[in-house]
């Protein structure tokens, strides 16, 4: 009551309620969480860290060094969070302030993957649909461009969000059921019925996530019709094998982005989000690596290399 008491009076402070419903429990998902992601920032340093020391870098490689970036950046603004969650049995409280700048780094990390992934089935494109344009297309300049287009514009439309949907009309107790200071969960305070606080929501939804996935799939509708025209099916397979972990990281990132986002106000469930939330938060940034390691030679190669300088 003394927590609810300090954020009644002004909107001061939030109070996240994180894994409080499960006290029994919560040293085991500390562990657990923890390894994960001490595991997820080893695999995304070792990645960032081989391409960075590569001297010569494919525009593949370079997307995937900032992908890693981006991985690293996405798991230390929430992770910290919940683990603290974890720690302290009533919740944690976190300023008006703190809750709008997790907000809009967390919805700008992840704008950033959806344009970066569209930067990346467009590079697979180039290299299957026009092979000896390649070099030329995809140069160092456009690559630089094309990342910084991805940041900046993610960046652009996580602040429209923010300045435009935070704080909603709230009610006077301030807490967010979740373990860090996620969109719905936000909006969820909000003391009224209107659809009018998600209108911010679902304009950062169609720039953030439809129009990205609207050029992945257009580019890669291109690369199937390449692909049928190839008469060798060894050639097929060898082709397709490059875009296997993209296609693989674009469907855990878009469907579980689609699955919190992208739905009506009335089916927003705390106890079912924050399962799909400890998913695209802990367990998603762990796989990337893993995926990328085991599927791209290029970046076995590098950690081989690196290895035996070790």
């Amino acid at each position: 009551m003394e927590r609810d008491n300090v954020s009644t009076g002004a909107t001061t402070e939030f109070l996240l309620l994180g894994f409080s419903e499960l006290l029994r429990l919560r040293v085991l998902l500390f562990l657990i969480f923890l390894i994960v992601h001490l595991l997820t920032l080893a695999g995304n340093m070792m990645i960032f860290a081989a391409v960075v020391m590569e001297p010569s870098r494919p525009p593949m490689l370079f997307f995937l060094c900032q992908l890693s970036a981006i991985e690293l950046c996405y798991t230390l603004v929430v992770v910290p969070k919940a683990l603290l969650s974890l720690v302290v049995v009533d919740g944690s409280t976190i300023s008006f302030l703190g809750c709008a700048a997790q907000m809009h780094l967390f919805v700008a990390l992840g704008g950033a993957e959806c344009f970066l992934l569209a930067a990346m089935s467009y590079d697979r494109y180039v290299a299957i649909c026009q092979p000896l344009r390649y070099a030329a297309v995809m140069s160092e300049g456009l690559c630089l461009r094309l990342a910084l287009m991805c940041g900046l514009g993610a960046f652009a439309v996580a602040l429209g969000l923010t300045a435009g949907g935070f704080p909603p009309p709230l009610h006077a107790s301030h807490r967010i059921d979740h373990f860090f200071c996620d969109v719905p969960a936000v909006l969820h305070l909000a003391c009224t019925q209107s659809y009018i606080p998600e209108l911010p929501l679902l304009a950062a939804c169609v720039l953030l996530l439809l129009l990205p996935f609207l050029l992945i799939l257009v580019s890669y509708v291109c690369i199937a019709v390449a692909l049928l025209h190839i008469a060798s099916s060894v050639g097929r397979g060898k082709a397709f094998s490059t875009c296997i972990s993209q296609l693989a990281i674009t469907l855990l990132h878009y469907g579980c982005a689609t699955f919190i986002y992208i739905r009506p106000k009335s089916s927003y469930s705390p106890a079912r989000d924050k399962v799909v939330s400890l998913v695209y938060t802990n367990l998603t940034p762990l796989m990337y690596p893993l995926i990328y390691s085991l599927r791209n030679k290029e970046i076995r190669g590098i950690l081989r290399k690196m290895l035996r300088r070790k």
